[in-house]
């Protein structure tokens, strides 16, 4: 074990219930106990794996902020998605033993190790497991066509507020304020995931806040007019 790992129990953590299946018995919890090798804590802008690494494990994300990336022909790092606490990473390596892009901490964060092969063999005998993997799996696909959906049609605006609501939505689940958040990301980033100009992401910010629909402090964002916010995004749906 390494210097930066500690074993850790799925039966004593406050993210289970989003990370691990619900409703499993006493018996059942402990062989998931058993099955997560162990917590490992990553720094920020440290790399939890890289494109192109042999994938052995999926990694539920404990505390901290991750960005997923590709390098395009170009040396550009293009950002295909961020992920938070309660969240599942890896799932790229499944399909060919190998990473597809690298996961970098936006912040120092702490996440469970889940060796895949354990995840498998386990998952024939708790038929509970072998169906939450199938999901997270399926939300993966279904969160990847909502991206080329917005990348493919939405105007700028409209990007920017899907995006928002996206992350309020997600971090309400955790807990969180429905109306308040601190952006992990820089708008950059935010415009690389967008498919947006930095320029452009600051433009419709500032639109925005002109409008009164957020209210915006350096990266602590507040959203005053979450219906407006909606009401960008249904008018996209509404056109297809």
């Amino acid at each position: 074990m390494t210097p930066h790992t500690i074993k850790v129990a799925c039966s004593n953590c406050n993210m289970r219930e989003l990370c691990m299946p619900v409703g499993l018995n006493e018996q059942d919890l402990q062989r998931i106990d058993d099955l997560i090798g162990a917590r490992r804590k990553v720094k920020r802008n440290e790399t939890l794996f890289r494109n192109g690494e042999k994938f052995n494990a999926l990694y539920a994300i404990r505390t901290g902020f991750f960005k997923t990336s590709v390098a395009t022909e170009d040396g550009r790092d293009q950002v295909t998605g961020f992920q938070m606490a309660g969240e599942i990473m890896g799932l790229d390596g499944i399909v060919s033993d190998f990473h597809s892009c690298d996961a970098i901490a936006l912040e120092d964060a702490e996440v469970c190790v889940m060796p895949f092969d354990k995840i498998e063999s386990l998952s024939r005998e708790v038929n509970s497991l072998q169906h939450h993997v199938h999901k997270i799996m399926s939300r993966e696909i279904v969160r990847e066509h909502g991206v080329m959906l917005l990348l493919g049609s939405m105007r700028a605006e409209e990007r920017l507020a899907a995006f928002l609501l996206n992350l309020v939505q997600r971090l309400h689940a955790r807990g969180f304020s429905q109306t308040e958040l601190v952006l992990r990301m820089t708008r950059e980033e935010i415009g690389s995931y967008l498919g947006l100009k930095l320029e452009t992401v600051s433009r419709t910010f500032s639109k925005f806040v002109e409008e009164g629909t957020v209210e915006v402090k350096q990266r602590h964002v507040r959203i005053l007019n979450a219906d407006a916010l909606q009401q960008l995004v249904n008018n996209q749906v509404a056109c297809h």
